[in-house]
């Protein structure tokens, strides 16, 4: 399964690792990619605390990203396509 955006092929890979750093959620695909994303750009995510972000965990074989404590599940492929649910804030 694949999808476009912009010029850019986007195939459906899945995630390897998941961290969180400075409530930036990072993902290492299974091709070698890394890509990151405020947490701030999900309105469950950014009313978690910083430990609360922390407690992330790959699910579905790396299809999915989730946070039990705050039942909130992200899938990788919207990610990769952008799809966010808060627009990013201006740097100050």
């Amino acid at each position: 399964m694949s999808s476009m955006a912009g010029n850019n092929l986007i195939s459906n890979v899945p995630a390897i690792k998941v961290w969180v750093e400075h409530r930036m959620v990072y993902l290492e695909l299974s091709d070698g990619r890394i890509l990151g994303f405020p947490a701030d750009r999900f309105k469950l995510l950014k009313a978690a605390s910083d430990s609360q972000l922390q407690e992330v965990t790959l699910e579905l074989k790396g299809y999915s990203i989730r946070w039990e404590n705050l039942d909130e599940d992200l899938t990788v492929q919207g990610i990769l396509e952008g799809r966010f649910q808060l627009p990013m804030e201006p740097s100050t």
